[in-house]
């Protein structure tokens, strides 16, 4: 593909009320494998950002008494788009964050997917009707859209957790504004453009870009028009937003840090849990809440583990994400490369020793490229075993009794996902019961998807996105006592 031809005929102002902006461009996106600048795009102000939610209160009333089939029916012409512009999807988000051309390949199908499983969700909200315990008048449920709600979207999966916030939300008849990342506003502010060509009305959905988070999003979560907040990010923001959106008792989603354990038993098939270690450690070259965190391993196969996962971590080309046969893309920034590289200078020093990898990839390009890094004999006080990595790291634990290991799983504030590899299946239930976290991996490396529940415990957030559950975050419930 053409990407310069690409870039040229991208939206690069904000969506607001059915209409681009004519706004200067003056936000600067960079591709993070070379470190250039692709290209600018418009950097809302606080009056941008409060013209996005007008225009949101504008249309809630009519988009909320839109029939469910017609809003159904725009989701998944949605779906069908995106599915037809996968190839500029995928390049966009491979340009502007790094990952390889086919993880990305394989967002635009993750990603498309939220709005079909919301399009037939739309369609399937109900209540009910029933005789009171004591006669005499019958209880009535209703479910009606929460109304206007913000998104606040990270750069990591910068089509998917877009679609996973907007898909429910349409669904359930509630507007949207959306907040990208600054680090991809491309991909957005394309989804923008589909939804536009697929004649998603006016102020239903939009889209503005800042470099200025903080200055933008406080007044829109301080206005009592708005009534939703959904947010994935760090847990330090989201807690920074839950103090903000407590002001007027807005509905909140959170999906927010994670750390997690992944635990291979002593029963478990080494080869399996490698390959499961690998998909769950490099997804999104680990800039992923999901990533696996910590390697939890009995000591009867903590060597055969290691070496197994530093062979094939170490096997993984790196390069940039556009390149034939890349593996491992570059970290999103200087900063995150810096951040990482620190986390295993640390880990060396308390005694931790590189297996495989350890430093940045200087041969794959002037980019923010870090080698896939296997750490043994890590310290469960390091930072690295404390702080979410976000990058190609995987620190190995070892322990000799099962309750120990789950006691070093859930030795954190975090809880949003674990993984369990063991062909001893009550074993392996058992521990993943433990497990203090909102989702578990049983002996598979990747959980995500759109027909279930995503979401965490403890600090790594409130609510869930996808599934049956999905769209319950965008309605309230109300009841009707009616007398006979």
């Amino acid at each position: 593909m053409d990407t310069e031809a690409l870039l040229a005929r991208l939206p690069r102002t904000h969506y607001i009320d059915g209409a681009w902006t004519d706004d200067e461009t003056t936000l600067a996106v960079e591709n993070p494998a070379t470190g250039r600048v692709l290209t600018q795009v418009a950097d809302a102000s606080r009056e941008v950002a409060m013209a996005a939610l007008d225009a949101a209160v504008a249309a809630q009333a009519s988009w909320a008494a839109t029939e469910p089939r017609v809003r159904g029916e725009l989701l998944r012409a949605a779906y069908e788009r995106i599915v037809e512009r996968a190839d500029e999807f995928a390049t966009v988000m491979t340009l502007e964050m790094g990952k390889p051309l086919a993880e990305a390949r394989g967002e635009v199908t993750y990603g498309a997917e939220f709005f079909r499983w919301f399009a037939e969700e739309a369609v399937r909200v109900h209540g009910r009707y029933a005789v009171a315990p004591l006669g005499g008048s019958r209880l009535v449920t209703m479910k009606q859209p929460v109304g206007p709600v913000l998104a606040i979207t990270p750069w990591n999966f910068p089509l998917a957790m877009g679609t996973r916030k907007i898909g429910p939300a349409l669904a359930a008849g509630c507007t949207v504004v959306l907040k990208p990342a600054s680090q991809t506003p491309l991909t957005s502010l394309l989804l923008a453009e589909v939804l536009h060509e697929v004649g998603v009305p006016a102020g239903v959905v939009n889209v503005f870009t800042t470099s200025r988070s903080g200055a933008t999003t406080g007044p829109l979560l301080v206005d009592p028009r708005l009534r939703k907040l959904t947010f994935t990010g760090s847990t330090e923001v989201g807690r920074s937003l839950l103090e903000q959106a407590s002001a007027n008792i807005l509905r909140t989603s959170m999906e927010l840090g994670g750390n997690a354990p992944f635990v291979v038993l002593p029963s478990a098939d080494v080869g399996r849990a490698v390959e499961g270690a690998a998909l769950a450690k490099m997804r999104n070259i680990g800039e992923a809440c999901t990533s696996a965190n910590r390697f939890i391993v009995h000591r009867s196969v903590a060597e055969e583990f290691t070496a197994g996962l530093a062979a094939r971590l170490g096997a993984m080309t790196v390069g940039d994400g556009l390149a034939d046969g890349t593996e491992v893309g570059p970290l999103i920034n200087a900063d995150a490369l810096a951040n990482v590289t620190a986390l295993v200078e640390e880990a060396v020093a308390d005694g931790a020793r590189v297996v495989t990898g350890g430093g940045r990839a200087a041969d794959a390009g002037e980019g923010h490229f870090m080698r896939p890094t296997v750490l043994a004999d890590v310290e469960p006080a390091s930072r690295v075993v404390r702080e979410e990595i976000f990058g190609p790291v995987a620190p190995v634990l070892v322990y000799d009794d099962v309750d120990e290991a789950i006691a070093l799983a859930n030795d954190t504030e975090f809880g949003l996902i674990g993984y369990v590899f063991g062909e001893n299946l009550g074993e392996a239930l058992r521990v993943a019961e433990a497990l203090q976290t909102g989702m578990v991996g049983l002996n598979s490396g990747v959980v995500s998807n759109p027909a279930a529940p995503f979401g965490g415990v403890k600090a790594s957030g409130l609510g869930r996105e996808g599934g049956f559950e999905g769209i319950e975050e965008y309605l309230e419930t109300k009841y009707i006592g009616l007398a006979l």
